[in-house]
């Protein structure tokens, strides 16, 4: 069963409460992460979240949409997204397929008309029907809306997409509203959607879009806070390995990559050295696996040379 409201503002009653339950699903979050979302939540704000790829992002609407039981709709950005694809379109083929039927029963409809004015009239009834409720096809921002009791909505890497549909975005993101021509103004028919808007910083956001969300920018962790995120997710690692690995990340993210390893990386390497039954990091182990956290043959080639130094720094952490 679904939580209900009181559930869920109960959940979001404090910091705290909200960092604990993100941690009971194996998302370990900073302070300023949970007090970020805690005020999203609280005032009803859209939460901007800034920062390098694969820092767990849309990990975060993901889990905020497990820990609240409210369904997450998606909208990935990407470059020429418009109204159609985020906002609605018609149902074009359905409308074809009445048009036809209008057509074979035209005589039926203008049976009675006197006149051209009066026939006109009655064709443009059906002309306001074809552009009605039942013609439309909700996209995920609509969907968001129209969920009665409420929902996660994740706008993924917004940075991707045009100035032109940042301002599409603004109706939305300042009054939880969109605006169809043929129908009017749509607005939350439930509780607000808790938002989440992602960027990996490609370019500038403007700055109407910011002036709207609350902003938070998320980092690659810390040692510390990445060896809870392992202990959390792979949970079976032997503490020295832990240690171990998250060093010679750390020390491998400072090097001139072209991509460094992100969080999701760190986990798949600790899940494949616990299915290599390794108790310790060394050089040819290293090697051999390298791949699990460099996705660039360029980078491991440059890395090569410096694995045994990176190795005996982790080790010795």
């Amino acid at each position: 069963m679904a939580k209900t409201q009181d559930q869920r503002d109960k959940i979001a009653g404090s910091v705290t409460e909200l960092q604990a339950g993100f941690e009971k699903l194996q998302y370990i979050c900073s302070d300023q992460i949970a007090t970020a979302v805690y005020l999203a939540y609280q005032l009803g704000k859209p939460i901007l979240i800034e920062g390098p790829p694969g820092v767990g992002k849309t990990e975060l609407a993901k889990t905020a949409s497990e820990l609240f039981e409210l369904p997450m709709i998606r909208l990935q950005c990407y470059e020429g997204l418009d109204e159609s694809k985020a906002i609605y379109e018609w149902k074009y083929g359905k409308q074809l397929l009445y048009t036809q039927v209008l057509k074979e029963t035209l005589d039926e409809v203008l049976q009675g008309a006197k006149g051209f004015e009066e026939s006109v009239n009655r064709l443009h009834e059906f002309g306001d029907i074809f552009f009605s409720e039942e013609f439309l096809e909700p996209r995920p921002l609509l969907k968001a809306l129209r969920e009665d009791n409420g929902s996660v909505l994740l706008i993924d890497e917004v940075d991707k997409s045009d100035h032109e549909f940042e301002s599409l975005l603004l109706e939305m993101l300042s009054d939880f509203q969109v605006s169809i021509p043929e129908i009017g103004t749509v607005k939350a028919t439930g509780p607000r959607p808790l938002v989440f808007l992602t960027s990996n910083n490609t370019r500038e956001i403007s700055d109407a879009l910011k002036r709207r969300c609350l902003h938070l920018y998320i980092p690659f962790p810390d040692l510390e806070l990445e060896q809870q995120i392992i202990h959390a997710r792979v949970p079976e690692i032997p503490e020295a390995l832990r240690r171990q690995l998250v060093t010679f990340i750390q020390e491998l993210r400072e090097l001139d990559l072209k991509k460094v390893p992100a969080i999701s990386e760190t986990i798949d390497w600790a899940r494949t050295l616990v299915l290599l039954h390794t108790e310790s990091l060394d050089p040819e182990l290293v090697r051999t696996t390298l791949n699990v956290l460099l996705k660039f043959q360029e980078d491991i080639e440059n890395v090569g040379p410096e694995i045994s130094t990176l190795t005996a720094k982790a080790i010795k952490a």
